[in-house]
């Protein structure tokens, strides 16, 4: 009993200093200076209008800061934030509980909105165009729908996968806001404003090395940062140097373009079992002990960005430049 109340603790002194990491309106927001200064013309027009902001869907890969901007969204605006994700609402009566406890004018922020049931999504439509529930109670014969009146809110959806959303979904947003990788210049900003957080010392040049592996991801940056001080904690003097930077970093398998052990495998896995492909994405997932969606989802488009990877119709492929990186030389077409 103590053990697991200990472990609550520490799960909430984990998010508590998560939440302090993340900016907590738009001017502090670095990055994404498109879809940053459109969300300040649309709150500024709502706020003027005394009206809720337009459902807003945010689509690109994981670590961007999604979360972020819809929690962004809702101090901007002056109201709450609830937030849950897709697989979470299993059933209409999940999503009817959460939306008729909301406040005029609240957020709803759901994650992973693109895994919603879609007898959940269904009930969704008239909830996010005339703000009412069309509940059915009863069966067979009997069964007779009421509507339920809900007070006006926005609601956020967040996804890495914006395909896999149904047309009638995504239509019903009225604004789309694909969040891009950030330049090693913006990294390097995140990382310095996370250690004066921290209040860790840290020369310009490790700031810079940590932004260039960071796979032009801020959690990553973060994440990064948080265990090179550890080695400066415990290796060092508390301050994070260049040698000691490369040093943490180069134990931790992290290489100068931010790829891992994951990454490593997956690539020469290509190159050595299957002649640089094509292979599917299956075949990959069963050769290195990883779930497929992770591949898609967290390693692959990071490889494609750097132009290390290709999709072809008959699978994936590696490029001449994954050999140099490795250093072997480039086989002949």
């Amino acid at each position: 009993m103590e053990e697991r109340i200990l472990n609550q603790e520490a799960d909430l002194n984990e998010l508590s200093f998560e939440q302090s990491l993340r900016p907590q309106n738009l001017k502090q927001y670095i990055g994404q200076d498109k879809v940053k200064d459109n969300l300040q013309v649309f709150i500024e027009a709502a706020r003027m209008r005394e009206e809720t902001l337009d459902h807003v869907l945010l689509y690109g890969p994981p670590g961007l800061g999604k979360t972020t901007l819809a929690v962004i969204i809702a101090n901007e605006m002056g109201v709450n934030v609830r937030t849950t994700s897709g697989p979470a609402i299993e059933r209409p009566g999940d999503l009817a509980a959460i939306l008729s406890a909301l406040e005029p004018g609240d957020v709803l922020f759901i994650d992973e909105i693109h895994r919603l049931p879609r007898t959940v999504e269904e009930v969704l439509y008239p909830a996010m165009e005339d703000f009412c529930l069309d509940i059915v109670i009863g069966k067979g014969p009997s069964a007779r729908s009421v509507r339920i009146d809900l007070p006006p809110f926005t609601l956020v959806g967040a996804t890495t996968r914006a395909g896999s959303l149904s047309a009638p979904l995504r239509d019903r947003f009225g604004v789309l806001s694909r969040l891009e990788y950030y330049t090693v210049e913006q990294l390097q900003q995140i990382v310095v404003r996370t250690a004066e957080i921290m209040e860790t010392e840290m020369d310009s040049q490790a700031a810079s090395e940590l932004a260039r592996r960071s796979r032009g991801t801020p959690r990553i940056a973060n994440r990064l940062l948080r265990r090179v001080r550890d080695f400066a904690q415990v290796r060092g003097d508390g301050t994070i140097t260049t040698e000691l930077a490369d040093y943490a970093l180069e134990l931790m398998q992290v290489d100068r373009l931010g790829l891992d052990h994951i990454d490593h495998k997956l690539l020469k896995g290509i190159m050595e079992k299957y002649r640089g492909g094509p292979v599917g994405l299956e075949t990959i997932a069963a050769t290195i002990g990883e779930e497929a969606h992770t591949i898609e989802d967290v390693y692959e488009p990071y490889l494609l960005q750097i132009g290390f990877l290709q999709r072809t119709p008959r699978g994936r492929m590696v490029t001449d430049l994954v050999y140099r990186h490795f250093n072997l030389e480039v086989p002949a077409k």
